[in-house]
């Protein structure tokens, strides 16, 4: 098989939509022979940042020495962004060796959706290269989530916000409960902040686990600037002067929360030195989150799509102008139809000069139409671009050397400003 048939393929897989439920994964994974229980696993979920601390959890453990398998959802514009080992993504050769070998383990079992054949491809790839860790970033939710297969070290709730509602549930309760879900019997949990209500549902379902929940703000904390120095107090280890590549007062609490999960986890024989901590967390690469591609003018490039990141999006924002005073901000926005983008508007829109409104380029993306009537009064000074390539024209001609363009709202969109700006094509499969 070549890969841009392994390729047409995943993509077929994608019209079984969404199937929350563990039996099609669980199954396929014992014809392959379990590989998910060859090496020691780190789980990480929750609604915003848990893609920031996978990246930064598995820096660390490379720059311990470890051999590092790292999955993360979705790819932004090649496939083989989502499962890598030491930071390289999987070859080519490999997705269409491995597609043909699930496809012959798959028959006879529930056919699988896209997530699900490509989690148990990314299980199945860590163990051929005989990782000794895999960082696995939750898909959606945590219970039925197809990565809930993997038994951790440790595992890791960055956050609860609303999002996925449809089917996830509509309060935060609900959701706190499915995202609960990857707690393990005795298997430690680091927490990030949360909601009260959150906060109760985490801690009653750790009970029934019998799992040691630590929390931050309660059990560990953190201080600082993650770009120029910061200091974590954590559960046994401290730290002073600590520095991250990523960008955003909010990367704090996504590095203390990959710290912490690293001392539960060090518990456990998966032992990280101090020089592996500053060393990884100086190196960790993430694309698509503030993440500053071009100046002059300024190019931020970020995946913001409920109002819980917005704030994040905003906050940076509101940070540039106090720094920048005579520069002005130009919003590029794009958001699929599921998300709330009344709520992310709100949040992000006061900061901008200029907004651009754009259209992803798959079905489940809010037509430009649809965005405007979100925006209310605020679209009568919107300019309207449907291609994100137009948009990202219009915007760079509205903005001067000094002005700071930011494109956001969607991941999706995020990848296809990445793949015009590196003048390549998109992989098609992006949910």
């Amino acid at each position: 098989m070549s890969y841009p048939a392994a390729l047409d393929f995943l993509y077929g897989l994608q019209q079984h939509g969404v199937k929350l439920g563990l039996a099609p994964i669980q199954a396929l994974l014992a014809r392959l022979g379990a590989p998910q229980h060859r090496y020691r696993t780190l789980h990480i979920g929750g609604t915003n940042g848990k893609g920031s601390t996978a990246a930064m959890t598995a820096s660390i453990l490379q720059a311990a020495g470890y051999r590092v398998g790292l999955y993360t959802s979705p790819h932004l514009v090649d496939f083989r962004e989502r499962i890598r080992v030491n930071g390289g993504a999987i070859p080519e050769e490999a997705v269409a060796n491995l597609t043909e070998r699930l496809q012959r383990a798959m028959e006879g079992v529930c056919l699988p959706t896209f997530f699900e054949f490509t989690t148990a491809m990314a299980l199945q790839y860590f163990a051929d290269c005989a990782v000794e860790a895999a960082v696995i970033e939750v898909g959606l939710g945590g219970r039925f989530d197809a990565t809930n297969v993997v038994m951790p070290l440790a595992s890791a709730i960055t956050n609860v916000a609303l999002d996925h509602q449809a089917y996830l549930g509509d309060t935060l309760r609900a959701i706190a409960w499915e995202k609960a879900g990857i707690m393990k019997p005795q298997v430690p949990v680091v927490a990030g902040r949360l909601c009260p209500e959150a906060e109760a549902v985490l801690a009653r379902v750790a009970s029934e686990q019998e799992a040691p929940v630590y929390r931050l703000g309660r059990d560990f904390t953190v201080r600082g600037e993650p770009l120029t120095g910061f200091r974590y107090e954590g559960l046994r280890m401290t730290y002073q002067d600590l520095s991250c590549s990523l960008a955003g007062a909010h990367q704090l609490e996504n590095a203390a929360c990959a710290l912490a999960l690293l001392e539960s986890a060090s518990d456990r024989g998966l032992r990280v030195a101090e020089t592996a901590i500053r060393a990884g967390l100086r190196a960790t690469m993430w694309e698509g989150r503030l993440e500053v591609v071009e100046r002059h003018p300024v190019l931020v490039l970020d995946g913001a799509h409920n109002p819980a990141a917005a704030t994040v999006v905003a906050a940076y924002l509101a940070d540039y102008r106090r720094h920048h005073p005579g520069s002005r901000i130009i919003l590029v926005v794009g958001m699929m139809r599921d998300k709330d983008c009344a709520g992310f508007s709100r949040v992000v829109l006061p900061l901008a000069d200029e907004l651009v409104l754009t259209q992803v380029q798959v079905p489940r993306a809010a037509s430009v139409q649809e965005l405007a009537a979100s925006l209310e009064e605020r679209a009568q000074a919107a300019h309207v671009a449907v291609l994100p390539a137009d948009a990202l024209a219009q915007a760079r001609r509205l903005a001067s050397s000094e002005d700071l363009i930011c494109v956001t709202g969607s991941l999706m969109l995020v990848g296809e400003a990445k793949a015009l700006l590196r003048g390549c094509g998109l992989s098609p499969i992006r949910g």
